[in-house]
């Protein structure tokens, strides 16, 4: 095994404040994600010594209107600086801001072909500033049957669509395994077709949202996949725990240990 385990402080050890969530992640041996940093103390997350893998790059914002788009780029720029108090060099980024619940603010059930362009454009933007400042932004795909209706650019087949016609390494997927496994499925053919452009891959089992082994997804045969594609980023598990914390982030790495 090539890649770095990680797990998200946002959905496990829930019952903890959120820097003893981080520290017993980091206890683990495991790399650490977060979300929405204007929520966290950052200087004491850092205190931790944990190695976070990812946290939000931006606040507010999305890829398409002419005010979202300058407050899509203001806010990744922010976002920059905030990482470097934590020591993260990935930085996620979806199609539209999300709400607390984390629905789209502006929600799309179709874009244009000129939607497409503009969409494409502020991704170029995006993968320029993290170039100057030596980041790399991921832009995740969500699903919109369940959990995140309307998002624009919410299916992998689009976030691979973008990032590869833009092609810097400063503009990478997080490719979402368990939105794909909602809207797309095919998990393993989507990995190979993704594999140039992915700089992380996050999983939780379908249905539930928790970890492998409770529900439909063979992730062991994906872990084989990663393995026999020399995958050497991230895997993050971005799922809640069906009990406790602990025998859920086993249940994952034995599912990736392979």
């Amino acid at each position: 095994m090539s890649y770095l385990l990680a797990a998200s402080a946002e959905m496990l050890f829930t019952d903890r404040p959120f820097v003893d969530r981080v520290r017993a992640i980091h206890e683990r041996g495991l790399g650490v994600e977060i979300w929405d940093w204007t929520t966290k103390n950052l200087d004491d997350l850092a205190a931790t010594g944990a190695n976070f893998t990812s946290m939000t790059g931006y606040i507010e914002g999305d890829l398409l209107e002419a005010d979202g788009i300058e407050r899509f780029l203001q806010t990744a720029e922010q976002s920059i600086a905030a990482s470097r108090i934590i020591g993260a060099d990935r930085l996620n980024v979806h199609g539209t801001g999300l709400d607390s619940n984390g629905q789209a603010i502006r929600k799309r059930e179709s874009v244009t072909p000129a939607e497409h362009q503009t969409a494409r454009s502020t991704l170029s933007r995006l993968a320029a500033l993290g170039e100057k400042h030596d980041v790399v932004f991921m832009l995740e795909n969500l699903n919109l049957l369940v959990d995140h209706p309307g998002t624009p650019f919410g299916r992998a087949a689009d976030t691979i669509e973008l990032v590869s016609s833009i092609d810097n390494p400063h503009l990478q997927l997080n490719l979402d395994l368990y939105h794909a496994q909602i809207g797309e499925g095919n998990l393993v053919e989507l990995v190979r077709q993704a594999f140039p452009w992915i700089g992380e891959i996050q999983v939780a089992d379908v249905p539930g949202r928790c970890e492998p082994g409770t529900g439909e997804i063979n992730y062991s045969r994906v872990a084989r996949e990663l393995t026999a594609l020399g995958f050497d980023r991230v895997v993050g598990l971005e799922g809640w725990a069906s009990g406790d914390s602990d025998a859920a982030l086993d249940a994952f790495v034995s599912a990736f240990a392979e």
